[in-house]
């Protein structure tokens, strides 16, 4: 099964469970309120906001939300909005955690921390974004643009693995996905070339998650069928093939996903793996849509949450 559309992830989302308990960390940003407040007209979220409430209900009568039903535990100034949302799914108050309107710094490192945090056991936490752009056939996945600086091997492993995870929560089969490089062949001096032909030899020989894997590729060569005949590169699934992206380190998955956003006008949303439970990542300038899309992608991994547990 791939997914061409966001309707068809919309869908997905089990209509007899129930809303999930959506905790909104940082809980005066506009857009976020906007989209998790959509989710709940839609029937899958039910808002948890962390953060001053002085200032949560003014930006809500703002927004003309301020009679919708909703939970509001207020902060104490100086006190850690993450830490507050953190202590609310850990009391087994909320289904989702969804950063708000505070810097991804100070949300993730309380979520990271061993003792008091929500990191799953073992795992290293990363961030998936899903894509839906004009001239691509079907929903891309790519990572990690949000979580993991500069990944060494090890982690590049943990992404793949998240990734396939996610994509599998999504429906797909053996997800193919492709690393990307600036080439397409291993050289001594682009480390990412390297790291990424190791990896797929490592993958011939022992898979490291249920998926395809191709590369070091080139952006070009992923997305266009005539660069790849141009090339005389032999991939059967350059130019609308690949299910997902694997980029070298973070700046390159968060400039490559806000050119699609800005100049390719797609539709976005991102969640993070890795923890105990899913968590809704958009940066703060995303829209409504945005969020409401990535609240709808935590829906539907949280019910794959429900069955591993």
């Amino acid at each position: 099964m791939e997914l061409q559309n966001f309707d068809q992830m919309l869908d997905m989302i089990p209509k007899g469970k129930g809303p999930r308990r959506v905790v909104l960390a940082g809980s005066d940003g506009e857009n976020m309120l906007k989209g998790l407040f959509a989710a709940q007209e839609a029937g899958f979220a039910q808002p948890v906001l962390v953060g001053d409430r002085a200032r949560t209900i003014a930006k809500l009568e703002e927004l003309g939300l301020e009679r919708e039903p909703y939970t509001m535990v207020d902060t104490q100034p100086g006190h850690n909005v993450a830490v507050a949302a953190i202590d609310v799914i850990r009391c087994g108050e909320g289904d989702i955690l969804m950063r708000g309107n505070m810097l991804t710094r100070d949300f993730l490192l309380p979520i990271v921390n061993e003792n008091t945090g929500l990191r799953e056991a073992n795992s290293i936490m990363s961030h998936i974004s899903l894509a839906s752009m004009p001239d691509y056939p079907k929903l891309l996945a790519l990572a990690d643009m949000a979580v993991i600086i500069r990944p060494d091997i090890s982690k590049k492993r943990a992404i793949i693995r998240n990734t396939v995870k996610a994509l599998s929560a999504l429906g797909y089969e053996r997800p193919k996905l492709a690393m990307l490089a600036l080439i397409e062949k291993g050289t001594f001096h682009m480390q990412d070339t390297v790291e990424a032909q190791g990896l797929i030899f490592e993958h011939s020989r022992r898979p490291i998650a249920d998926c395809e894997l191709w590369g070091p590729i080139s952006y070009d060569l992923i997305m266009s069928k005539d660069a790849a005949r141009l090339k005389h590169y032999e991939c059967e699934w350059c130019g609308g093939g690949f299910d997902g992206i694997i980029a070298p380190e973070l700046t390159t998955a968060n400039t490559l996903l806000k050119s699609w956003l800005i100049h390719a006008h797609s539709h976005v949303c991102g969640a993070v793996m890795g923890a105990q439970v899913p968590i809704a990542l958009t940066s703060r300038s995303a829209s409504e849509q945005e969020t409401f899309l990535s609240v709808a992608f935590c829906a539907v991994l949280e019910q794959q949450y429900g069955r591993e547990r």
